[in-house]
């Protein structure tokens, strides 16, 4: 790789360590602002909920612009937003000020997933593709154990306030556009004028690559929440568990980061759609744990649901750049979308399990309401992998069957 390339992958990186941090370090603080602004399990679950509304707005809008404006002018929107999004966190002031800033965090967010997956997907191919795929989502989780590790430092040992750790979002955001900054970013591949008739064949219900795009799509709704929704409750869910919920999440992360830097070559070997429903498989059994166990066996819970979830995000992005390939940067962003948009449709539903959880733990006269609340609310989440099973069972032999066939056709009708 040349310099110029180095430059644009690391940015790349340091972008998406920005959006680990906006996920860990506000996940860490969510406690401090709930108590700061008076805020119910609800009202926080809408905090959450923006942060992966904006997310898919961007990710739909930069890859259906992608093509004609190019990752450039992406990622320097990302920057803005990023930037706007830190600084109306710190100085909102208000439950509405939270709402708007995390919005915008969540736009800078989606715009880093739009503009850096085609990228990656369309300078390399194949192997190389894969390496690389996964070692750019390895710095989500990667981040999330930095970040997970500086709030808990933060808080338990500096006893910062939460505005500081926000401040803290600044560093990877300042170095990505550093290393942005007079870099030569690559044209978008292929003739402009080839995207709409690329996309009409693509969502051609005649074809089989048109069913198999819409069963990513839907697949991605419950890859998503299996991954986020018990990361992102850590801290509230797990807070009685005698175990450290920041340190769950970093734990996780680390388990995450360390297989998706090597999973390159152990993914071209069992092709994503095996290691997809292996993934489901140990992510049921991971929250199931997590649902049950108390004390350090939650550390043992959590390796195990970090090594279910951590291929899900990358190798459904990567199932949509190699087996549906016309979809191109438009339907990467799209199976992303779906992802981050169900996640901001299932966090306040989340929330309202936890309430309703500690309403009934208490009526129940439970020992412990916070951990019998955390336990149930945790014991409902193994729906979104246990449906995943079945789903990724009929896309294993889908694919199967029809492979290599899929994708020639639905190239010959275009």
């Amino acid at each position: 790789m040349s310099d110029n390339s180095n430059r644009l992958f690391y940015g790349s990186c340091f972008a998406l360590v920005t959006t680990a941090f906006s996920f860990s370090i506000r996940s860490g603080v969510m406690t401090q602002i709930g108590a700061e602004f008076g805020l119910n399990e609800v009202e926080l679950g809408f905090i959450n909920s923006m942060w992966f509304l904006g997310f898919p707005i961007t990710m739909v809008l930069g890859g259906i612009f992608y093509t004609a404006i190019g990752p450039k002018r992406i990622m320097w929107f990302a920057f803005v937003a990023h930037t706007l999004g830190i600084l109306l966190t710190i100085y909102g002031g208000s439950y509405t000020g939270i709402l708007i800033s995390t919005l915008f965090i969540g736009l800078g967010n989606g715009c880093t997933e739009a503009a850096c997956n085609p990228m990656i997907a369309t300078a390399y191919s194949g192997k190389k593709m894969n390496v690389l795929m996964n070692r750019f989502h390895m710095w989500f989780p990667g981040g999330i154990v930095l970040g997970s590790l500086i709030s808990f430092a933060m808080t338990e040992y500096l006893h910062t306030s939460w505005q500081a750790q926000i401040w803290i979002f600044m560093i990877p955001t300042i170095a990505y556009a550093v290393l942005f900054w007079g870099q030569a970013f690559p044209e978008p591949t292929g003739e402009k004028s080839k995207l709409s008739a690329n996309l009409k064949a693509m969502f051609d219900v005649r074809t089989s690559g048109a069913w198999m795009f819409l069963f990513v799509c839907a697949c991605m709704t419950l890859t998503a929440i299996s991954e986020f929704g018990p990361g992102n409750w850590a801290p509230l869910v797990l807070q009685k568990s005698g175990a450290e919920p920041l340190l769950i999440v970093a734990l996780t992360a680390g388990v995450m980061a360390v297989g998706r830097y090597f999973g390159g070559e152990f993914v071209h070997r069992f092709d994503q759609t095996g290691v997809l429903l292996a993934s489901a498989i140990i992510t049921t059994i991971g929250i199931t744990l997590l649902s049950m166990v108390t004390g350090t066996a939650a550390y043992a819970a959590a390796i195990i649901f970090g090594i279910g979830i951590c291929y899900f995000w990358p190798n459904m992005i990567g199932f949509t750049a190699e087996k549906l390939p016309l979809s191109g940067a438009f339907g990467m962003s799209v199976v992303g979308a779906f992802g981050m948009f169900s996640s901001s449709v299932w966090n306040p539903i989340i929330g309202m399990w936890v309430a309703g959880a500690k309403a009934q733990a208490a009526a129940s006269g439970a020992a412990d309401v916070e951990l019998a609340a955390g336990q149930a609310t945790l014991a409902r989440m193994i729906t979104f992998p246990a449906i995943l099973v079945v789903a990724f069972t009929i896309l294993y032999f889908w694919v199967r069957r029809s492979k290599p066939t899929t994708v020639a056709a639905t190239t010959a009708h275009a």
